[in-house]
This record gives C-alpha cells, sequence and structure tokens, in this order.
C-alpha cells in the first residue's frame, strides 16, 4: 500500500510540473488482447460511435464504447485507474469521454496541435480543466506510426488561443471535433515559439504502456508513415463537482451520467 501511495503521490507531482507522465508499470497482455477483440469488432460496426478519415472507409476512432461493450466498460471501473484519476484531481471522478483513436497502416492521418479543454469549454461548457486523459496503447507506438507529441509544462499557459478565435462562428457539428481538420487548433506560430523553449515529446513504447496527460497541455500527433497500426485507447475521467450542466454533443462524446465511478473488486479485465 506504501509502494502505492509513494507512486501517486510521484506521479502527481509530475503530472502538476509537465502535464504529462508515463507509468512505471504496464497494462497485462490479456486484457490488451480482449481490448483489440473490442475495438476490431466494434470498428465493423455501421454505427455513429465509428469515425472514418475522408475516404469514408478507413475507421479513424470509435467513441463510447463504455457504454456497450462489456470490456471497455469494466476497464474504466478498474481499481489502478480509477485510482490515479482520482490522485491526479483531488476527487470523486467520472467518465466524461472514452475513445480509441486508430491510425491504420499508412492511412492514419495526423492530428493537428490542440488542448483539449478548449473543445470542453467551448463545446460542452465545462468550467475548469479539472480533467485527466489515461492513454493506453493497444498496439507498439514508436516515431513512425504517428504518436501523440505533446509540449511539457504548456498546461501551465491556460487556453492558447489566436485572436481570431474569438470571432470564430462555431459550426455546430460534432464531427468537426473528430476529423483530422480539427475545428479548435493551436496555431503553428504559438507551437513554434512554444518548441522553442521546451521541446516537444514523443509518446512511444509497446503495448499496454500507460500515459495520462492533462486537458490543457498542446498536443498533436503525426500520420503514419509506417506498416504497423496505432491504437490509442483513450478515457477522460472528469471531477464529478466539475460535470458540464449539459452538453448539445451526443452521449457517446459526452457521457450524461456524471456519478462517480464505483471501482470494481480488481484490475482484471
Amino acid at each position: 500500500m506504501q509502494a502505492r501511495d509513494d507512486l501517486l503521490q510521484s506521479a502527481k507531482a509530475e503530472y502538476d510540473e509537465s502535464g504529462w507522465f508515463r507509468l512505471p508499470t504496464r497494462f497485462e497482455e490479456v486484457g490488451i488482447k480482449k481490448l483489440r477483440e473490442s475495438v476490431e469488432s466494434i470498428s465493423r460496426q455501421k454505427r455513429p460511435e465509428v469515425v472514418h478519415e475522408t475516404d469514408g472507409k478507413t475507421v479513424r476512432a470509435i467513441h463510447g464504447c463504455h457504454l456497450f461493450d462489456e470490456t471497455c466498460a469494466r476497464l474504466v471501473r478498474l481499481p489502478m485507474l480509477v485510482g490515479l484519476a482520482e490522485a491526479l484531481i483531488g476527487e470523486p471522478v467520472y467518465v466524461y469521454q472514452f475513445k480509441v483513436n486508430l491510425k491504420q497502416p499508412h492511412e492514419g492521418a495526423a492530428w493537428p496541435w490542440h488542448q483539449d479543454f478548449a473543445f470542453w469549454k467551448n463545446e460542452d461548457g465545462m468550467t475548469a480543466p479539472s480533467a485527466v486523459n489515461i492513454a493506453l496503447f493497444l498496439d507498439d507506438t514508436h516515431e513512425d506510426n504517428g504518436p501523440l507529441q505533446v509540449i511539457p509544462g504548456s498546461h501551465r499557459l491556460g487556453l492558447v488561443e489566436s485572436d481570431s478565435d474569438e470571432q470564430r462562428e462555431r459550426s455546430g457539428d460534432w464531427r468537426n471535433h473528430v476529423a483530422s481538420d480539427l475545428e479548435y487548433t493551436v496555431p503553428q506560430a504559438e507551437v513554434d515559439a512554444l518548441t522553442r523553449k521546451t521541446p516537444k515529446r514523443l509518446a512511444v513504447g509497446p503495448a499496454g504502456t500507460i500515459y495520462a496527460f492533462h486537458p490543457s497541455i498542446v498536443h498533436s500527433s503525426s500520420d503514419n508513415r509506417s506498416a504497423d497500426r496505432r491504437a490509442l485507447l483513450l478515457i477522460t475521467y472528469n471531477a464529478v463537482s466539475n460535470a458540464p450542466a449539459s452538453s448539445p454533443r451526443p452521449e457517446f462524446l459526452v457521457s450524461r451520467d456524471t456519478s462517480p465511478v464505483t471501482p470494481v473488486e480488481d484490475d482484471v479485465l
């Protein structure tokens, strides 16, 4: 128990300072296999939760899987993940979003530089970035298959917006929040200025690797230039006290159930 408390305390310190960190332990292989099977099954279905690339055929992401898939529903209640989220946020949490971003071999398109909190604040009415993204690698991830890249410490700047952001008319279409042409992005000039001070870092590692990153950290990912798929599962836990009053976006993007997550008995899927 003391070792776990020490780990969470260290994780909290690094998270507050850098806005992201990698857990020293990996997720078990059997669980990764089950999650891959769920992702592959859902990807074959025709449903609004399954988003495609601009070609209309290649699956780009699947959303809200914890609402209808048994394995994903159990995943979000694992004690290790819930405990980590509560330690980083400092209070009870609920699942705000669940998604799997898929970059198919040679076809997976980049995600431009952005901050997640920009979407949650402007579209859903979230008042504060009192949330955390927990990223679980379902595939081995390296610099050529489109890894997540972040600018450490950028979460402390608040929202990084251009002068044109306030005048921009919002589309009101949730599809513009999940496509390669994102509605809210960080201007390249701002990214260049930030990376001159703090070089970007890549989130890479074998399947089962777990990272956590802040809603306001500036991040992106590149195209998948390799023959290896890159599947990244993301659970966003939000503080129960920070739940938006309402959101016009679909439930598979913004969970309506804001009751605190009750962990299951162990960390086995």
